[in-house]
């Protein structure tokens, strides 16, 4: 299976708030509108994951990271990664997070996120990439009230790079 990973645009939009709705029922999935918003601000950068079918290319995955502080304390954060169910444990988030991380490498500086205390895949995967646990945040995600844990990947030296 070949998945290529791409720039988001808006007209996959759509798509991505289709699949927020299956994958976040209980967390207030991000809408279409809030899709392009993220789209719109000049410091978010977006990926798509796309599966080459014989007849078309489908969207199965999506993700983002918010460039944050400035050239002498930047810090970068991961808004999102989702993947279609049907693609989950094919490496798509792993080839999303290798995405992120090379953008946010140019940035500088430190990468945080929050993920749910429960989705232990995730975690998992965040490990592999170098995060660790550095705080929760109780009640996080609304209206479910799960808790979330925040990661951190320290910056890497940019000599060893």
């Amino acid at each position: 299976m070949t998945i290529t990973i791409d720039p988001l645009t808006v007209a996959d939009v759509d798509r991505c708030a289709e699949l927020e709705q299956v994958l976040f029922p209980g967390d207030d999935p991000w809408s279409a509108a809030a899709f392009r918003s993220e789209l719109a601000a000049r410091h978010n950068h977006y990926y798509a994951a796309r599966f080459a079918a014989a007849a078309s290319t489908a969207l199965v995955g999506y993700a983002g990271v918010a460039l944050l502080g400035n050239r002498f304390s930047p810090e970068s954060e991961v808004h999102t990664i989702g993947v279609d169910p049907d693609y989950h444990r094919l490496g798509v988030g792993a080839q999303l997070l290798t995405a992120l991380l090379r953008h946010s490498e140019k940035h500088g500086g430190p990468v945080y996120l929050e993920v749910r205390t429960d989705n232990e895949p995730a975690i998992a995967l965040y490990r592999k990439f170098g995060f660790e646990i550095v705080g929760t945040r109780p009640r996080y995600y609304q209206p479910s009230g799960a808790d979330a844990y925040t990661m951190c990947m320290p910056a890497r030296e940019k000599d060893s790079q």
